[in-house]
């Protein structure tokens, strides 16, 4: 499809049904928000996309007159604040149509998993949602998509059946398996390199409940509770989804009691065998050091926010992770030296977590994707908050350190969506193998020759 070339002005833009704003207008503050308040975003233009046919007039635009492109649904995955640009915000695209029969869902680029929960598990179905149901289904799946539920069934992108994409010279393109599969594979774990997403079908797994919850600990007693957790995780079926989460919570009324300004070490849970088998599986976990509360239960899908619980309210963060693959006795020493309880109680990182992954987080995909997590045991992922420019020093510092000691036991690899904010181009690549980085640079020449979508976690041109 060739691009009808217009001025750098907003006439072509006309044909847009959602707002079109420039700095200065009203509403424009509110359109450019993110749910990370560290990134402050101030594109020349923000579109709010109210379906594809706005996506296709605001790419064909952006094409036209040059103009590099970013897009934002939820604004979780906002890392570092957009300078000037065109923004596309789908948030409004929102809908969500599910095949009961065909055990589907067609969602939107704007849904959140919220969202289609609600409409899939009254059905009996569930999606493969993070730990957090306020994020994106599209920008989840995108970067590949760790489960909460990852161990049972696998990443949340080994379950898309095919996207609806703008690429960047304006072309709406349906891709999947057998149509376009060079464009398939890369929106599978390549995260936003080559088009915008405007909407994707997925299937969905056959359940509606499960066992979920956390089981807690004070935080002085996260030595024992971590080796146990070491020495257990590895011996758990499938089905057995769970975390190891240090955390400092600040004594502030976004904070669920009885977690405000409590140190603490949980083990998170997500079960989907039967209630009764579960409570001999967490047994070891439960002796392993004295239990402050725990809220393990049987539960409706619906309810798994309650797991982790992520926060809930827009905070300005700093987020990080790497892929390990092991955790040895000797892992488990650093990552307590570094933020176990001999880092003390103002040690700067709100949470720091370990993730179980193996299961069928590591069978290979059905059909080729660009996930490179794969051959991880576990995932290390941190937060801290930006509340002050001393704070931000001390995020850094303490997340540096973190990492630096955790890297001999590790893979060399993060994974897209938790890598937090992307340095140069050595530091984006860590997400792919060299082999999938190369292959996603060629991609990238074919499809964004202009390199229009080169904000975020983005690859250069091959």
């Amino acid at each position: 499809m060739t691009a009808t070339h217009h001025p750098p002005d907003l006439f072509a833009l006309s044909d847009v049904r959602g707002p079109v704003l420039r700095p200065g207008d009203d509403g424009y503050d509110a359109e450019v928000a993110a749910f990370n308040l560290a990134a402050r975003h101030a594109p020349d233009v923000v579109v709010g996309a109210t379906g594809t046919a706005d996506v296709v007039t605001a790419m064909r635009w952006a094409a036209a007159t040059g103009t590099p492109v970013a897009v934002q649904a939820t604004g979780h995955g906002a890392n570092f604040p957009l300078d000037g640009g065109l923004l596309i915000n789908t948030a409004r695209m929102t809908d969500v149509r599910i095949d009961v029969g065909a055990r589907t869902a067609t969602v939107g680029a704007g849904v959140k998993w919220r969202l289609l929960l609600e409409a899939s598990v009254p059905h009996g179905l569930a999606a493969l949602n993070g730990s957090s149901t306020d994020t994106g289904v599209v920008g989840h799946v995108l970067g590949g998509g760790l489960p909460l539920l990852g161990r049972a069934y696998g990443f949340a992108s080994d379950l898309v059946r095919s996207f609806q994409v703008v690429t960047p010279d304006g072309t709406l393109h349906e891709t999947d398996a057998d149509h376009e599969p060079d464009l398939f594979w890369a929106l599978r774990g390549g995260k936003g390199n080559v088009g915008v997403v405007t909407s994707l079908v997925t299937e969905l797994v056959p359940l509606s409940r499960v066992v979920g919850g956390g089981i807690h600990c004070a935080g002085e007693h996260a030595e024992p509770l971590l080796r146990a957790y070491a020495d257990w995780a590895p011996t758990v079926p499938a089905e057995m989804c769970t975390g190891f989460t240090l955390l400092r919570l600040p004594p502030l009324p976004i904070v669920p009691e009885p977690l405000r300004g409590r140190f603490l070490a949980r083990i998170a849970v997500a079960w989907t065998g039967e209630a009764a088998e579960a409570e001999g599986l967490l047994a070891p976990l439960r002796a392993a050091a004295p239990v402050e509360f725990d809220t393990v239960a049987d539960m409706d899908y619906r309810q798994v926010d309650d797991i982790y619980q992520d926060p809930r309210e827009p905070i300005p963060a700093r987020e990080c992770c790497a892929l390990l693959r092991e955790l040895t006795p000797e892992a488990v020493d650093t990552l307590l030296g570094q933020a176990g309880p001999e880092a003390g109680r103002d040690y700067p990182l709100l949470m720091v977590e370990l993730r179980h992954m193996g299961g069928r987080l590591a069978d290979p995909a059905r059909v080729e994707d660009a996930v490179c997590a794969r051959d991880a045991a576990y995932l290390l992922e941190s937060v801290g908050v930006l509340a002050g420019p001393e704070a931000a020093v001390a995020v850094e510092a303490a997340t540096a350190a973190l990492y630096a000691a955790m890297a001999p036991h590790g893979t060399g690899r993060t994974m897209v969506n938790l890598h937090g904010t992307p340095g140069d181009a050595d530091d984006r690549a860590r997400a792919w193998t060299p082999e999938t980085h190369h292959r996603l640079r060629t991609l990238k020449s074919t499809y964004d020759p202009q390199n229009l979508l080169r904000h975020g976690h983005t690859v250069p041109l091959g």
